[in-house]
């Protein structure tokens, strides 16, 4: 009998558990339902937004390549970087979204860069205010003054959005190098490894590459880069929407617009470092901004900045070390580096002189926040003022192919300032290519 009671309880027990667990999930389930989860702006704006870097616009020629806050020029907030093809002007409008409404289409300041060199495409800002009281996360380009996108619209995320605390915001980085283009499938591993690992040593903290293409050996290399975090890809198949061209200027080599791309890369790595980086360095691949009476490049613009307080862009003298001058005792001809594809520019020493009597090109170190346009070898537009820096405190080292090849051997100079890097340089050269796959088991630990 005590037994039968005891079932009985335990079965009592039961059912009243198993119902308030069912009960429980029906609340839940209500509650669920009558606090539905916020629609994103994406569903409520019908936002198709791109994940490309390079974006074409409905109804036109242009091509759309990132948007960002720009509050420097007065009245205008946002700038979108593009390329435009030049003969085929039309006014377009902004149009904003942000947590699921739309704002009023507003006007657009159309601003082409200055220097295109003959190609019928060419770097463009497009600049436009945000409707007061509106505080918009994503952008678009209507033909039309409407509210009503097209099905296929495409929209931009705006970065470099203001916070209300930049000034207490410490940037991420104090030097980013902006290489603009990768094409042709470039393979020159050895040197592009040492240029990188130079620049660590310098006190680079992040290098910023556009790739259009590489070679393999390259490719394995800048993925191993991308995996540490030190070099950022983007990726640049500009060859899918023009026809690019190798050259700089378009009465010798034709297409559609100047070198893949390159100035409007180098726009676009400005604004993509403005917010995070103190310093970018723009140059090519086979450049090195050299300082030579500082030995990083933190203590040269300590005191380049304390000398010139008001500047914001700082020209660094090309110097060419051609390739085809090697150093005679071959000390650096190393053997763990002998099936590595690329130049090896610890070999060369030598250097030309520049011709003073024509135009000399310069790369350039600059403050981000104090440039709006830039073109490759002098900024377009900027804020504070610009400075030559004397070739005996920072020149470019450039090894490449001679760009005087009539001067005789004996009218080169002499110049070893890597060598004062080779005890790290070396033995870092070898850990990256060996982690890369392309070392063999010869190479240094």
């Amino acid at each position: 009998m005590g037994k039968a009671k005891e079932l009985k309880g335990k079965l009592l027990l039961l059912f009243i558990a198993t119902f308030i667990f069912l009960l429980s999930l029906n609340v839940t389930h209500m509650t669920y339902k009558a606090f539905p989860k916020p629609l994103s702006a994406s569903k409520m704006c019908s936002l198709q937004i791109s994940e490309q870097t390079l974006t074409p616009l409905n109804n036109t020629k242009h091509i759309l390549v990132s948007a960002y806050m720009d509050q420097r020029v007065k009245g205008l907030d946002i700038r979108i970087i593009g390329i435009f093809k030049m003969d085929s002007e039309q006014p377009l409008y902004c149009l904003f979204c942000c947590a699921g409404q739309l704002s009023n289409a507003t006007p657009t300041t159309i601003l082409k860069h200055n220097e295109n060199f003959g190609f019928p495409f060419i770097t463009t800002d497009v600049m436009c205010g945000i409707p007061k009281g509106f505080s918009a996360t994503h952008v678009t380009l209507l033909t039309q003054p409407h509210r009503v996108t097209i099905p296929n619209q495409t929209w931009l995320p705006i970065r470099n959005q203001k916070t209300g605390r930049e000034e207490e915001q410490k940037l991420q980085f104090n030097f980013t190098v902006c290489i603009s283009n990768l094409f042709g499938d470039y393979n020159n591993v050895l040197q592009f490894a040492q240029t990188l690992e130079m620049y660590r040593l310098l006190g680079v903290d992040r290098v910023v590459i556009y790739n259009t293409s590489c070679g393999p050996e390259l490719d394995r290399l800048l993925q191993s880069y991308s995996q540490e975090g030190f070099v950022e890809m983007v990726p640049w198949p500009i060859h899918r929407y023009l026809n690019p061209s190798k050259g700089w200027l378009f009465s010798q080599s034709g297409g559609d617009v100047h070198y893949f791309g390159q100035m409007t890369t180098l726009n676009e790595c400005i604004y993509r470092s403005m917010e995070r980086s103190r310093y970018v360095l723009l140059n090519d691949i086979d450049e090195i901004i050299m300082p030579y009476k500082h030995n990083n490049l933190m203590s040269l613009m300590d005191m380049l900045q304390k000398q010139q307080p008001n500047t914001g862009v700082f020209l660094i003298e090309n110097h060419i070390f051609p390739k085809h001058h090697f150093e005679p005792s071959g000390r650096f001809h190393l053997p763990q580096w002998s099936d590595v594809p690329g130049v090896n520019i610890l070999e060369h020493i030598y250097k030309e002189d520049p011709d003073r009597s024509i135009y000399h090109t310069h790369k350039m170190i600059v403050q981000p926040r104090l440039v709006e346009q830039t073109s490759v070898h002098e900024v377009i537009k900027n804020f504070g003022q610009r400075f030559k820096v004397p070739m005996d405190v920072c020149r470019l080292i450039h090894v490449r192919v001679a760009l005087r090849g009539s001067l005789k051997f004996a009218q080169l100079r002499e110049d070893k300032r890597l060598w004062d890097f080779q005890e790290k340089l070396i033995p870092n050269v070898d850990k990256v290519l060996k982690r890369a796959g392309l070392l063999g088991s010869e190479g240094r630990s």
